[in-house]
């Protein structure tokens, strides 16, 4: 039998089944009215989807806590229709179908270290760093001068993700990317 937990006992980032679906806690406030019973409202992100849902519950109501871990893995390569991974503690080697994590992709270089999560002992989603420092492979020259102003241009990363980033940035120029937003952050 799986554990239950009580929406008293809600964390950020615990992963919970609702109406037979796997979520993971975005937020959530506990919410006490002059009149009637307490509630809780939460932000729920579907882990199969990735969208969010805003869902209310009574206080003290209990539904299924499902346990999930994290393994750091290494990258190995993209074989078209699937991604495989090698575990850095035992050496064994993951396949994860290539169009479920094509997001993930964008901002991954082989032999890159990342965090795979794993919801009851299946691997479920890939969790990147914040940001990551990327070589632009392919932008237009920058004009000498074009610094002052807050105009930004395409830039092709070396792993194929294309971000906006300011007109002084050149071919060549590593730049630090949000990985969560897709954006710019600085020179690396």
């Amino acid at each position: 039998m799986a554990e239950t937990v009580s929406t008293n006992e809600f964390k950020n980032g615990m992963h919970v089944q609702v109406d037979g679906k796997v979520y993971r806690i975005v937020e959530f406030q506990h919410v006490k009215p002059g009149k009637g019973g307490a509630f809780v409202r939460t932000k729920l992100k579907a882990l199969e989807s990735g969208g969010v849902v805003d869902k209310t519950f009574r206080a003290g109501e209990k539904m299924p806590r499902i346990r999930t871990e994290v393994k750091n893995v290494t990258y190995l390569y993209n074989d078209g229709s699937d991604v495989h991974l090698m575990d850095a503690e035992s050496f064994d080697q993951i396949a994860l179908p290539a169009d479920t994590l094509a997001e993930d992709l964008r901002f991954m270089r082989e032999n890159d270290t990342v965090q795979l999560l794993l919801v009851d002992g299946r691997p479920s989603a890939l969790q990147l760093p914040a940001s990551v420092d990327l070589a632009v492979s392919d932008t237009e020259p920058g004009v000498k001068g074009d610094t002052v102003s807050n105009v930004t241009k395409p830039a092709t990363l070396e792993t194929g993700a294309v971000v906006q980033v300011p007109l002084f940035v050149n071919v060549g120029d590593t730049v630090r990317v949000d990985t969560r937003e897709a954006r710019y952050i600085s020179r690396a």
